[in-house]
């Protein structure tokens, strides 16, 4: 059975998805981008802003299933531009001083509202 996951602490959907879905011990997070959730707008500044905002947005909804960074075993970084990998990279490695997840990053045609960078999430129990 799944269990949606859902915090006013992380951007509302902008589609039709849900925030976040648990279902056996696992919980999927959709892709976040660089919205501040209190004004529902991209922060301002460059890659380094939106990938710290995109990380608290993953971190909101973790907590809002009672998880931490250190229950993530998987992430996939989608960038608008690669050359950006090195700036997403060092924002995102210090979520994971240790034992970082698995990740892959691709570099894609384009990304929503216009974001430089999304993370999509696995975590488990």
């Amino acid at each position: 059975m799944k269990k949606i996951i859902s915090t006013p602490h992380a951007p509302k959907a902008i589609g039709a998805y849900s925030q976040a879905v648990e279902a056996n011990g696992m919980l999927f997070i959709s892709g976040q981008i660089g919205i501040d959730p209190a004004t529902g707008k991209l922060v301002e500044g460059g890659i380094e802003e939106q990938t710290r905002q995109v990380m608290k947005n993953i971190g909101a909804i973790l907590d809002a299933a009672g998880l931490t960074y250190n229950n993530i075993v998987k992430t996939s970084c989608l960038l608008s531009d690669i050359a950006n990998f090195g700036a997403v990279n060092s924002v995102y490695g210090t979520y994971f001083p240790d034992q970082p997840p698995a990740r892959a990053a691709y570099a894609v045609a384009g990304l929503p509202l216009g974001s430089l960078v999304e993370i999509e999430t696995i975590a488990c129990r």
